[in-house]
């Protein structure tokens, strides 16, 4: 069947106004997509909850203030088939941006990274508190005992000290404090283990616990970077003679909360499991958690005989290989007993 001429005019007219209006919707979307949005005053936060629809995306966005049109960003997103593929998680805009940028950022998943640090010589006590005290972290541990978390964690280990390695760990704001303690017993136990694989030879250390053990007592017992090897290698010989270690350290940590500051001579000779003063060997667990420095000075201590240090009130220590040296250098820089080995 032939058109007529009118008809025939009508629909190229048709077509024509088609195209246009098509072109006008284009730009009109182009110019949306890549103008900056007018937000509140800038930096601005907002949570995506997992599970959340494209529409209660733009509803959170909204009632943060990055978004004033919420609908016109939602056909956005639908046009461009993105609508599914939209991250879960907290987000930041700290500076102008235009809704396609926008959408990259949660389609991209940029969620706001929080930080938090764990540092050498700190107990697991002083690990909770942290978590605890943090803003950015959901807490599930919170009203736990100890022997609980080990338990969440599925870390077999009957005490939590010393089993997280100390680091500043990055993540996304609202991970749970399980998910921060996880990461660092794994980065512990690979720390350890690569260190223990590459231990020197002979060492009185049975296995990577005990040498934990030891590396947490050389954390404490360090005042200067510069010591530490020679720290290490006296509690390692003293093992090897089966001499007391004799550390304070150990003793302030068995007396837990009780310590007021001033390590006391009934507190040296009272017997207890913590006291390596009265007991041999290596008390039970950790006294707190041992940097990699430290790690690595008690599995590859230097060749040394030396079995004394004394604190040069300066925070370096003098070493000694006998008895008589370390009494004259006891007599020397500290006259009182505390500190002394």
């Amino acid at each position: 069947m032939r058109l007529n001429r009118r008809t025939h005019r009508f629909l190229r007219a048709l077509l024509g106004a088609a195209v246009a209006l098509a072109v006008v919707i284009g730009g009109a979307f182009v110019w949306y997509a890549t103008d900056e949005l007018a937000t509140g005053p800038l930096p601005l936060q907002f949570d995506l909850r997992p599970g959340s629809s494209l529409r209660a995306a733009a509803q959170m966005m909204e009632r943060a203030g990055v978004l004033h049109e919420p609908g016109r960003f939602v056909l956005m997103v639908r046009l461009l088939g993105e609508a599914k593929n939209i991250k879960a998680g907290s987000y930041e805009v700290s500076e102008p941006i235009t809704p396609y940028r926008l959408l990259q950022k949660i389609v991209q998943g940029e969620v706001t990274q929080a930080t938090i640090k764990f540092v050498e010589g700190w107990t697991f006590r002083q690990i909770r508190a942290t978590l605890e005290e943090h803003p950015d972290i959901a807490h599930f541990t919170r009203g736990l005992t100890d022997e609980e978390v080990l338990q969440r964690l599925g870390i077999e280990e009957t005490s939590p000290e010393g089993l997280f390695f100390p680091d500043t760990y990055h993540f996304a704001r609202g991970n749970s404090d399980l998910r921060v303690l996880r990461r660092a017993h794994r980065l512990l136990r690979a720390h350890l283990e690569a260190q223990w694989a590459a231990r020197a030879p002979k060492l009185p250390l049975a296995t990577p616990y005990e040498a934990l053990i030891l590396a947490s007592i050389v954390e404490k017992e360090t005042g200067r970077e510069e010591d530490r090897p020679l720290v290490a290698a006296v509690f390692v010989n003293r093992l090897r003679k089966g001499m007391l270690l004799q550390a304070d350290p150990t003793v302030i940590y068995g007396l837990g909360e009780t310590f007021d500051g001033n390590l006391r001579k009934r507190d040296l000779v009272a017997d207890a499991p913590y006291n390596t003063y009265t007991r041999a060997g290596l008390p039970p667990t950790p006294i707190a958690m041992p940097g990699l420095a430290s790690l690595a000075a008690t599995l590859n201590p230097p060749d040394s005989d030396v079995l004394y240090f004394v604190s040069r009130n300066d925070g370096t220590s003098h070493f000694s290989r006998t008895l008589g040296e370390h009494e004259r250098a006891v007599t020397k820089y500290q006259r009182m007993r505390s500190g002394s080995r």
